[in-house]
């Protein structure tokens, strides 16, 4: 990832989101959005899509038409779905799915939670053939999409928006290259 001066940007390990005035080398510095100055290096920072808040606003997460409309149609959930003889693992991201409790952590906590658990699943579904995996991430500020797609740069696979239609926005479906098919 290459950043360039105006991007924004939010930091890994902090709860600190910014915009690029400066870069020297791996050295970036940051105004953040209280008017100080930080710097940084390059890897601790993530680009941050501007268009993301944007986004949420047309998600179903704000929509109350499809909310009611989700209320009374609520189907069984099950981690495996099966689609024309297709399995597909779907993975919920949302850190309170993950954990019990969210006290004590902090967003790199957090973040760190979420790629341990989207790892362990990519490599689970790829020792056991599992052709198709769809993460849910929702969209907030694209952190973890961005770390998510890092992460699956990784691996044997192809990832894209998963169905708008199934998932809403915040959604990423991976396509595993498996050998032998």
């Amino acid at each position: 990832m290459r950043l360039e001066i105006g991007n924004k940007v939010a930091v890994l390990d902090d709860v600190l989101k910014g915009k690029v005035i400066k870069i020297n080398n791996n050295e970036v510095l940051i105004e953040a959005e209280d008017g100080m100055m930080y710097s940084f290096d390059e890897s601790e920072l993530v680009k941050i899509g501007i268009e993301q808040k944007e986004l949420s606003k047309y998600s179903d997460i704000n929509n109350p038409l499809l909310k009611e409309k989700k209320s009374l149609y609520q189907p069984k959930n099950n981690l495996f779905k099966k689609d024309k003889n297709e399995v597909i693992l779907k993975v919920d991201l949302h850190i309170n799915q993950l954990v019990k409790s969210t006290r004590n952590l902090d967003n790199y906590d957090m973040l760190n939670i979420q790629l341990d658990t989207a790892k362990q699943k990519i490599e689970f579904a790829i020792q056991k053939r599992i052709s198709k995996v769809v993460f849910i991430h929702g969209v907030g500020e694209g952190v973890l999409k961005s770390e998510l797609q890092r992460l699956l740069n990784k691996y044997p696979v192809r990832y894209y928006d998963a169905s708008y239609k199934k998932y809403g926005l915040g959604a990423t479906e991976v396509y595993i290259y498996q050998n032998g098919f």
